[in-house]
């Protein structure tokens, strides 16, 4: 095939029909700058996995951060290398010291391997019991102990589970469990159950919440429990939802050859999916060729970018290079609700898991100024930046297609 038609945009490669979408929270001991726990996750693409760990460093502060972040690298490691769970689970078990005085480790972990055919596999040593919701209903897999041969008093549980469209996995340290332990109200804390409970009452309000706003509720209750809201340890909560993906195309910059405009317009239409365009000379290429009124949304004017737009077909239509760099610095920063251009672009970017971007490579002579800052990137780097932090950060699945 040659010509145009070989050059056409395609749509990026067939996704699974399942994506797993990731959230995690996490709150000092009261007190302290330095987080005792830690989280983690990482997509390995081609094999259509993903990976979680969660790890709690014994007591809190620096120490604990050192601990927990060294027990975290060294599950990512062998996960990636796709070592079997439970050796490599018992090497870390092994490789982390015992406290002398309370005779435990130094961190406890909770590592999960998610496939895309639903195969999932989870080991934890000294964390709470995780948590598997099949909709608002807790499941409770069967698990297997074993004993480390080297340290008899440290066990861990090994779990092999199917999940299926809509299930929840979710892993907390000890911080949560043990939110207001002694308190009048709940002496013995929070509890497994009482985070189960919790966590029922809001899939049954909110069935469609994310991963990461059900952490951060449940992080913010295990903190309400705590006398004075100051928590008396470090808090995690990590939780991986399984859901059909949600797929997002943004369209920038025109086309190199103006010939191919009205096939940008034609894939642009046809995407199914939230569809945002950045660019103002994309939105009139769009508008033109679809023959759509594009005109200014009332109330976006007067602000530091340039306004929004409005059209038929499209979610959001924006000005192109200064809000993409300002999107790109709000994604950095984990800067949410914003509500300028480039904010509602970061919030379309966070909400949606399959994203494509269609880049126009014609060089806008405007961008080309010295006297522009330093930081304006031409279009190419600036969407490259913005992909690394989707995936890298987001745990997104990004494609690129320069046209």
């Amino acid at each position: 095939m040659t010509g145009a038609a070989a050059d056409a945009p395609r749509r990026a490669a067939a996704s699974p029909d399942v994506f797993i979408d990731t959230g995690c929270s996490l709150d000092c001991r009261y007190g302290e700058r330095a987080c005792g726990d830690a989280v983690s996750f990482r997509r390995i693409r081609e094999e259509q996995r993903l990976l979680c760990v969660l790890t709690d460093g014994l007591g809190h502060g620096v120490k604990a951060d050192i601990l927990a972040l060294m027990t975290m690298t060294m599950a990512l490691k062998f996960m990636a290398a796709d070592r079997e769970i439970v050796h490599f689970s018992e090497v870390i078990m092994d490789a982390l010291p015992v406290c002398r005085v309370r005779h435990i480790s130094y961190a406890t972990f909770s590592i999960v391997d998610c496939r895309a055919d639903g195969r999932t596999s989870l080991v934890e040593m000294g964390n709470p019991p995780f948590i598997l919701m099949r909709g608002a209903e807790p499941l409770n897999p069967e698990g297997t102990e074993t004993v480390s041969p080297k340290y008899r008093d440290r066990t861990m549980t090994h779990y092999d589970f199917s999940t299926r469209i809509g299930d929840r996995v979710i892993v907390f340290s000890d911080g949560v469990t043990q939110a207001g332990l002694g308190s009048p109200g709940l002496p013995s804390g929070w509890g497994r159950d009482g985070v189960v409970k919790y966590v029922r009452s809001l899939l049954e309000l909110s069935p469609d919440i994310s991963s990461q706003e059900l952490s951060e509720r449940i992080l913010r209750e295990a903190v309400a429990h705590e006398p004075m809201l100051r928590p008396a340890d470090d808090i995690s909560a990590a939780c991986l939802l399984f859901r059909r993906p949600r797929r997002m195309l943004v369209f920038t910059g025109p086309p190199i050859d103006p010939a191919r405009d009205a096939e940008c317009a034609r894939y642009f239409d046809e995407f199914k999916g939230v569809k945002i365009i950045c660019g103002g000379t994309s939105g009139e290429i769009v508008a033109r060729e679809l023959r759509r009124n594009l005109t200014i949304e009332p109330g976006s004017v007067g602000g530091d970018l340039p306004p929004v737009a409005v059209m038929e077909g499209a979610d959001l239509v924006t000005e192109g290079i200064f809000t993409l760099n300002r999107t790109a610095v709000y994604l950095e920063k984990g800067a949410e609700g914003k509500n300028d251009a480039a904010g509602r672009v970061a919030d379309l970017m966070r909400r949606n898991d399959v994203i494509e971007f269609l880049v126009g490579t014609k060089i806008n002579q405007a961008h080309q100024d010295p006297n522009l800052p330093a930081e304006l990137e031409l279009r190419r780097n600036l969407i490259g930046r913005i992909g690394n932090l989707l995936r890298d950060r987001y745990m997104k699945e990004v494609s690129i297609r320069f046209i």
